[in-house]
Formats: structure tokens, C-alpha cells, sequence
């Protein structure tokens, strides 16, 4: 028997709590996804007995509903209907829901959210770029050829330009301008600056450095950092927002970028940089510290994944070269390679053991990167983002370490850790021993410790009775718009004004063709004709509908488009097929006055020019 969706959206509606307790609601192809006010409301076990329910889960901070392909989109329409939740994007919903995490999982959750996008570049150079270190260790000739020279360029270049990546990265996750974002990342390794992992070699006082007002700056890059350069794009995004606020829009275009990038790169060179350069010093001393001790190899084993994190990791040359002038062998490396290692078993423990096959195909690439000494892909694609494996790595690499100050592990050499420094270290069986064990102990913990979510399985009891179904609206009837094709209704409740008094010499001139405004009283835009929308505004505020050859745009506001958004929610996305009185964009007539534009509706006919017999005004 076919599925009664009007039945089975409201008994979801009953069993959340009603309407009320619904943030934002939208669907993918199989699922409807929910953001809920109130948890408590939920009734969990009911819900999984709803007709047309096949299962239900809750991830980052989302009630989503299995239903099914073709099935999920009439019975979310339904929904929409009996709770009169607005439609909302997938986009909108993980915003709502990531609004409502406390604040250090919203912090935990930005790195994992700037590196997934970029993962398959810094998987693909981890790999190279640990295989391409390795094969000199057991064929030295390898290093003086062509080849390697190639391949250590093509494998290098994601690492040596990742600011840029992440720059880009961080940019769509804050909502900036993405070229603005690779101009920022592209200033923080400008090659007039001091490349970062080579300013070790400076001695005091050789590095240059800029006088801006009462700020001495080092002209030093940001090689290999990531949490200044997602700070930097984060002030920039914050930044090119307010401008597009407050700057008029005739100079909007020059004025905002040229100011943003100034501001952003003025403040990241003289405080966001120079704070983490004060922080590496902090934290090379405290780790010089640590490391000449059993129980402080183990504390770095622990805590040196974190300077991964903060991208400090590259300055332990310093430390390694120092030692290594001074003794002979670096006693760093083994600390660093149980660090390392652990990660790799961590990763490899979700890769076997996840069944999400998005998850497990990270996952695998990026623990064999690690085993080879390149640990990024790993922690931000997998241990961090998860951040329980994360902490099993660190649990491994402080077991793994304080074998390997025990046994007074070392190497001659620096710059390689993992499988990769086999060749160079001092004593080659205990080393593999250390690997092991670093490995062994993160993946164990992670087996038994990490469990991938999944739907909650549980006996439901009878759904309660469904509240009535609120009333449809109306389908306009005044006409305002006529011509051959057909005719176009008022699409928003208000005053009917001629095209020449709309409050924009563009839309007054009708050089985006003929039509009226509309003064609103109300705050809800309908579908004036069955159609099609053609187009939907980013910022949400205009929607362009066809229908008989007749090609019509309706604009909410005037120079709304600087609000980016706030105020306005689109119930329709391009594509969709929409019937006469459906609401397209709900608007809040308040925020558009407090931002200080004119809240006039243009309905605009584009293709006049091309029908014919077209007459506009209220009819």
C-alpha cells in the first residue's frame, strides 16, 4: 500500500515535539534532516515505529530520519505543511546545528572542517613525499638524479604552499570571498619572506624586519602552519562582511577588498603572527626541557601531535641540529617517530574499523602517509575530526616514546621519522620495537575505546495523535502583470506600485524589463503562475521564475543583497516546479529597515521586449 505522507509527517511532527520545537528542517536524497530545540520533547522509540520511517540516527547536533530516494522530498513537503517550519537548505541546517554546540566542539570542529576539502592534495603529497624520502635510505644514488628532484618538487608543493590551501579552505567555512582567502594564504609564503623552516639557520639579529608604526616585524613565512593562517582568514571573512555592510554599493567593489586585505594583513603580520612566533619559542624551550628526561620523552610523545595541529612541529629542527652538534645524535627523532607512528595506528584501527566507506577511503591513504612520517592527513582528516582516536595516538606515542628514551634510541640525522628513518637510527631492532608498540597501543585503544555512530535501535511505542494541518494559503487572485503569454498575479500582499516609482533607478528605468513593485504589508513571497524557478539569489532575497515563454524576476528589497542573506529564507531552490500561491521567500520587513534599505517588492517581466500586448498594473 502506498505510503500516506501527510500521515507520516505528522506523526514525525507529534513525536519531536511539534512544530515549535523545530531550529530548521531540511532533506538530502534519503533523509530528513532536523535540527531540534529541545531533545527532551523527542520520542525516540515512537519515531522509529512512524509508517515510512526506515531509521534514525542523531549526528552533529541533527535528528535525521531515514525515508528514502523519491519518498523523503513529499513527505518533507508535508512536514513543512503540518509544523510551518520554513524550508531550509542542507547548508542551512548543519549551520543551525552547529550553532548549538558548546564552544570548544565548535573550536575542535573548524579544523575538520577547513581540512576535509583539501585532504585529497595533502593525502596524495603525504604519500609522495614519504616515499620519496624513503627510497634514498635504501638506494642513496636515487638522490642525485633527475627524477628525484621531480618527484620531490610534484610531492612538496601541497606542503610548501598548504597556507594557501588552507587559506581557500577556511574562507568558504567563514562565508569570505575564497580569492581574497588565497590572497591571504599566498602573502603568508610570499617568497620575499624567510622561508619558516629555514629561519632556524639565522643567527640573532640576521633576519630582516619591517618598522610598521610602533611594530618591529620579522619578514618570516608561514610554512606549514595552519591555526594562523585559519585565524587570519577568519578576521578577513569577519572583516569583508562588515564592509559589504556599511560600504555604499557603487564603491563596494573596490572599497571592500582593498580594505580587507590591507586590515587583515597589517593585523596578521603584527599580532595573530608574532603571537605564535612567541608561542614556538615557549614551546621549543619547554620541549628542549622535556626531552632530556624518561619521563619528559613520554610527555612529548604525548603532546607533540597538538604542535601538528598548531603547525609548530617544523621548528624541532632546531632542537635536533643543536643536538646533534653537541652529541652526535639526535634523541628527538625516536620521540617524534612514536608521536608519528601512533597516529598511523590510530588511523589504520578507524580505517579497518569504520563501515562508512567515505570515512574508511580517507582513512587508509592517510595512515599509510603517517607510517611514512607525513602525519597531516591522518590527524585532520581522521584522528582530530574524531578527536577520541586522536587521543589514543597521543596515549600510544607516550608509551612508545618512553621506550625509546629508555633504550637511549637516536640517529645522526634529522628531518625523517617512521618507517623512513629505519636506515639512519642507532639501534635498528629496538627501533621497529618502538614503532610497534607506539602503533600497537593506539590502535588497541582505539578499537575497543572509538565506535563509529550509528542508527539507535529500540522498540517504539503507538505515535500520540497528530495535531490538524494548519490552512493552506491562498492563491493570489489580482493580476499585475498581462500579456500574450499569460499573466503574472501580485505575488506579496501590499500596495501595487507603477515600475517607475520603485525606489531603484535601475529597476525605475526598466532596463531589467517592465513591471511593478509592490509596497509589502505582508512578509511572504508566493509563486504568482505554475512554473519553474530559473534562478535563486545567494543571499536568498530574489528568485527567478519561467513559465509560457515569460521570464520573471522578483527582486525583495532594494539593495538587499548587502545583508547577505539575513532576514531572508528561500522555500525553493532552482529547478523546482512550483504552483500558483506557493511561498517562495519568507522576509523579515523589520531587518530591512533597521539595515536601512527599502523593503519595495519588484516583480519584473525581463523579457518584455520579446511578448507581446504587455500591460502592467493592478487588475
Amino acid at each position: 500500500m502506498a505510503l500516506d505522507y501527510r500521515k507520516c509527517a505528522e506523526q514525525i511532527a507529534a513525536n519531536i515535539g511539534g512544530g515549535a520545537n523545530v531550529i530548521s528542517a531540511a532533506h538530502c536524497a534519503t533523509r530528513l534532516r532536523l535540527v531540534i530545540a529541545d531533545n527532551s520533547k523527542v520520542n525516540k522509540k515512537a519515531l522509529e515505529e512512524v509508517d515510512g520511517v526506515k531509521g534514525m540516527f542523531e549526528s552533529n547536533g541533527q535528528l535525521q530520519l531515514i525515508i528514502g530516494t523519491g519518498t523523503v522530498n513529499k513527505v518533507y513537503d508535508e512536514f513543512l505543511s503540518v509544523t510551518g517550519a520554513s524550508a531550509a537548505s542542507k547548508d542551512d541546517v548543519k549551520k543551525a546545528a552547529a550553532s548549538k554546540m558548546p564552544l570548544w566542539k565548535k573550536i575542535l570542529k573548524t579544523p575538520g572542517d577547513v581540512f576535509v576539502p583539501i585532504l585529497p592534495a595533502i593525502v596524495a603529497s603525504g604519500l609522495m613525499m614519504g616515499l620519496v624520502e624513503a627510497i634514498p635510505k635504501f638506494f642513496p644514488a636515487f638522490a642525485g638524479t633527475d627524477w628525484y628532484s621531480f618527484l620531490d618538487l610534484v610531492a612538496n608543493t601541497a606542503f610548501a604552499l598548504l597556507p594557501v590551501l588552507v587559506a581557500i579552505s577556511a574562507a568558504r567555512v567563514f562565508g569570505g570571498n575564497v580569492f581574497l582567502g588565497a590572497v591571504i594564504g599566498l602573502m603568508m609564503v610570499h617568497p620575499a619572506l624567510i622561508n619558516a623552516w629555514t629561519v632556524g639557520n639565522y643567527a640573532a639579529g640576521e633576519i630582516p624586519t619591517w618598522q610598521l608604526f610602533f611594530f618591529k616585524v620579522q619578514q618570516v613565512g608561514y610554512q606549514g602552519h595552519v591555526i594562523p593562517v585559519i585565524l587570519a582568514v577568519l578576521l578577513m571573512s569577519t572583516v569583508e562582511k562588515w564592509l559589504h555592510k556599511h560600504v555604499p554599493e557603487m564603491i563596494d567593489l573596490f572599497v571592500t577588498p582593498l580594505c580587507t586585505v590591507l586590515l587583515t594583513a597589517f593585523v596578521t603580520f603584527t599580532i595573530i603572527g608574532p603571537i605564535f612566533s612567541v608561542l614556538e619559542n615557549y614551546v621549543l624551550a619547554g620541549a628542549k626541557w622535556l626531552a632530556s628526561s624518561k619521563l619528559g620523552a613520554a610527555v612529548m610523545g604525548a603532546i607533540y601531535p597538538w604542535t601538528v595541529v598548531m603547525g609548530l612541529h617544523h621548528m624541532y629542527n632546531v632542537i635536533e641540529a643543536g643536538m646533534i652538534a653537541q652529541t652526535g645524535l639526535n634523541t628527538w627523532m625516536p620521540i617524534a617517530s612514536a608521536a608519528n607512528f601512533a597516529q598511523f595506528g590510530a588511523c589504520l584501527a578507524v580505517a579497518l574499523k569504520v563501515k562508512n566507506q567515505r570515512t574508511k577511503s580517507v582513512a587508509l591513504p592517510s595512515s599509510l602517509s603517517a607510517s611514512l612520517g607525513i602525519t597531516e592527513p591522518a590527524i585532520f582528516g581522521i584522528n582530530f575530526r574524531f578527536m577520541k582516536p586522536f587521543l589514543c595516538g597521543m596515549a600510544g606515542g607516550a608509551v612508545g616514546a618512553f621506550f625509546g628514551a629508555i633504550f637511549g634510541l637516536g640517529a645522526p640525522v634529522y628531518g625523517v621519522t617512521g618507517i623512513p628513518a629505519i636506515p639512519a637510527v642507532n639501534k635498528t631492532g629496538l627501533y621497529l620495537v618502538e614503532l610497534l608498540i607506539s602503533a600497537g597501543v593506539a590502535f588497541a585503544l582505539v578499537w575497543f575505546i572509538w565506535h563509529e555512530e550509528k542508527p539507535v535501535e529500540a522498540k517504539a511505542e503507538p505515535a500520540p495523535e497528530a495535531k490538524p494541518a494548519e490552512p493552506e494559503l491562498v492563491v493570489p487572485t489580482v493580476s499585475v502583470i498581462r500579456c500574450a503569454a499569460g499573466q503574472v498575479l501580485q505575488p506579496v500582499e501590499g500596495n501595487v506600485i507603477a515600475r517607475e516609482s520603485i525606489p531603484d533607478d535601475t529597476f525605475a528605468s526598466g532596463v531589467l524589463g517592465d513591471g511593478i513593485g509592490v509596497e509589502p504589508t505582508a512578509e511572504v513571497v508566493v509563486a504568482p503562475f505554475d512554473g519553474t524557478v530559473s534562478s535563486v539569489a545567494e543571499s536568498h532575497h530574489a528568485v527567478g521564475l519561467e513559465s509560457n515563454g515569460m521570464e520573471l524576476l522578483i527582486h525583495v528589497g532594494v539593495d538587499t543583497v548587502n545583508m547577505a542573506g539575513d532576514g531572508f529564507t528561500c522555500l525553493v531552490a532552482e529547478g523546482d516546479e512550483v504552483k500558483a500561491g506557493q511561498p517562495l521567500i519568507r522576509f523579515d520587513r523589520q531587518k530591512i529597515k533597521a539595515a536601512g534599505y527599502s523593503d519595495t517588492v519588484a516583480v519584473l517581466l525581463t523579457n518584455s521586449d520579446d511578448l507581446e500586448g504587455v500591460e502592467c498594473g493592478a487588475k
